[in-house]
């Protein structure tokens, strides 16, 4: 087994185990790698160092990370931003509607995102509809 560092496009670390590089880069071809934290499909691998055996002898005790490389960094907001805008489809103000469909298997489900107000988005939640309510700029009114 090869046992590979693999990130997605949030920037969350995993491992990946494989029987050979091959089938890693076959299942990365074949869109079968998703990231366990956020499920997105945008795996790459990263570097790392090889492996260099020491004399049996030599055990030193490897030196304690610090509480900084412990703490795993989560997404920027661009960063979240970024993978809304590439994941969801825009559904505009239509949103409300859009999403009534989805929750009752009216249309296919899918992440959408759009505009409502804030009638419309309390509406949703009383009907048990999950929505988070993001202060997201129209992209068209971005400098």
């Amino acid at each position: 087994m090869i046992v590979y560092d693999l990130v997605c496009a949030l920037e969350h670390r995993f491992e990946g185990w494989f029987p050979s590089a091959e089938e890693f880069a076959s299942q990365k071809a074949r869109g079968l790698l998703t990231c366990p934290v956020c499920g997105d499909g945008h795996i790459e691998r990263l570097p790392s160092a090889p492996h260099v055996s020491s004399d049996v002898g030599d055990r030193t005790a490897s030196r304690p990370q610090t509480s900084e490389a412990r703490s795993q960094r989560g997404p920027t907001p661009a960063q979240v931003l970024a993978w809304l805008l590439r994941n969801c489809e825009d559904v505009g103000d239509r949103f409300p509607e859009e999403a009534r469909r989805i929750y009752y298997g009216e249309a296919p489900e899918r992440s959408i995102r759009g505009t409502a107000n804030r009638e419309e988005a309390e509406a949703l939640v009383e009907e048990g509809i999950p929505v988070v309510q993001l202060p997201i700029p129209n992209p068209s009114d971005w400098h």
